[in-house]
């Protein structure tokens, strides 16, 4: 089996709630470490990868203190959630032995460099994991939205999201179990089908720039490097 790599720059979104594993909310140290693993096969193979990294398993202890908050506050509260994930994937990499860059939309210099595009492209190039957290720097955007604009600033040739299931289905597997996972699927059809891939923004994004959305597992062994190697793996959404 070949193991040359199908895409050279890849972008990854990892969810928040990826990180917590069987806990309610937080960091699952286990969990992260396993998650490093996958990403380390991939960087072992040569390939660059960027990724974007949520808050939800953070910020989900404090939302009932959020609920009737002002939404602009909210989601600045969940932008410094990701800059904590996106630390701690750092301080996880570096065990690991991966060298890794963490910017921030937001600036924090004490704790992480401020986002530029062009040294993000440079440590990619040098072969270094870049991190991105506190999202797109706005309100009112999701880190879908900031995982499609970083995989297209940085010219990733392709955006895997990583969720808990592996893939698209016809249907919820988990109500249904008859439902049956899309190989590929068009951004038309994924439209025309009501599939939800990401949130509309980031779909719409995707979509008008011909950036293809590889949604995979995180939680399976290798599934990762299986997509990464083009391997029959999740679900490719393709224009």
């Amino acid at each position: 089996m070949s193991q040359a790599p199908k895409y050279k720059r890849i972008l990854l979104k990892l969810s928040g709630e990826a990180l917590m594993g069987e806990d309610s909310y937080g960091i699952n140290r286990a969990t992260i470490e396993r998650i490093v693993g996958e990403v380390k096969d991939v960087v072992d193979l040569g390939v660059q990868v960027g990724v974007v990294i949520g808050g939800g398993n953070i910020f989900r202890g404090v939302a009932p203190a959020a609920a009737g908050m002002d939404r602009a506050t909210a989601d600045y509260m969940g932008m410094l959630a990701t800059v904590m994930n996106a630390l701690a994937l750092q301080d996880a990499m570096r065990h690991a032995g991966i060298v890794s860059r963490v910017q921030s939309a937001l600036t924090i210099q004490q704790v992480a460099e401020p986002y530029v595009r062009g040294k993000a492209i440079r440590y990619l190039e040098e072969n270094k994991v870049v991190i991105f957290g506190a999202g797109t720097g706005n309100p009112f955007f999701t880190t879908d939205t900031a995982a499609a604009l970083r995989g297209m600033e940085v010219g990733a040739d392709i955006v895997l999201k990583a969720t808990k299931v592996d893939g698209v289905y016809t249907d919820d597997p988990k109500k249904n179990p008859d439902a049956v996972r899309y190989q590929t699927v068009t951004f038309d059809e994924a439209i025309g089908r009501n599939l939800k891939v990401m949130d509309a923004t980031a779909f719409a994004l995707c979509r008008d720039q011909k950036m293809n959305i590889a949604v995979f597992s995180i939680f399976k062994q290798g599934a990762l490097k299986r997509v990464v190697l083009g391997e029959d793996e999740g679900t490719l959404v393709h224009c």
